[in-house]
């Protein structure tokens, strides 16, 4: 045999033999690789979207009972820790009533003086057609007196038999306080009565309007 021919054998044999081992190679991947079950697939998917759902509803579950109970408190702590109370000033204290028992704030002009009537009964004003009685409290509670000002204004409190105004040397506004900062008024506090107050913060001398309107000794009569 001629070398051309022997070499050409020896190729046709290489060629051969590169065949099989692909093929080979190729069988033994296919024979590894093991593709799942796609039912098993579908259960293990359906699984994980129910635990899914579950954790969900769960979840909202818990985020409502917390939202209610936050309602609750918010509710609760307005109803039952806050007042709304009118401050005004009287000599070198800052006072309050509560607002409930307020009907107006008025300026103090046209004070007529009432003959006959107690040094802590300033006089009349008119108001809105009604005849107001204007008491200086600095006087009924012996605080040190000061001169009227044009800050001088008329704090109307009322209840279903009484209405008389209270004259403040200043009203400094509307505001809300907590119920429980309003402690027992001290022994000590100068010239006001525990009967008069409902207690003291920090910032104010809290009176009690419902008090002052049933009085026996600030109701006027009249003495010709």
């Amino acid at each position: 045999m001629s070398e051309p021919e022997n070499n050409d054998l020896l190729l046709d044999s290489d060629l051969k033999n590169h065949r099989e081992q692909d093929q080979s190679s190729v069988l033994s991947v296919g024979s590894v690789v093991d593709f799942p079950d796609e039912e098993l697939v579908l259960q293990t998917k359906s699984k994980h979207l129910e635990n899914k759902e579950e954790l969900d509803i769960k979840n909202k579950n818990i985020l409502k009972k917390r939202a209610e109970a936050l309602a609750v408190a918010l509710v609760e702590k307005k109803d039952e820790e806050h007042i709304d109370v009118v401050e005004f000033s009287l000599a070198t204290e800052t006072y309050a009533i509560e607002s409930s028992w307020v009907r107006e704030v008025h300026p103090l002009k046209e004070l007529t003086p009432v003959p006959c009537t107690p040094d802590f009964v300033l006089g009349i004003i008119n108001v809105h057609g009604r005849i107001v009685s204007v008491i200086d409290l600095k006087k009924f509670f012996g605080l040190p007196e000061k001169g009227l000002t044009s800050l001088n204004k008329v704090v109307i409190i009322s209840n279903s038999k009484m209405e008389f105004g209270i004259l403040a040397d200043a009203v400094l506004g509307a505001i809300s306080i907590l119920k429980t900062s309003i402690q027992p008024a001290l022994l000590s506090l100068s010239g006001i009565k525990a009967d008069y107050l409902m207690g003291v913060t920090p910032e104010l001398v809290v009176l009690d309007a419902g008090k002052i309107l049933s009085d026996n000794n600030i109701v006027v009569h009249e003495e010709v």
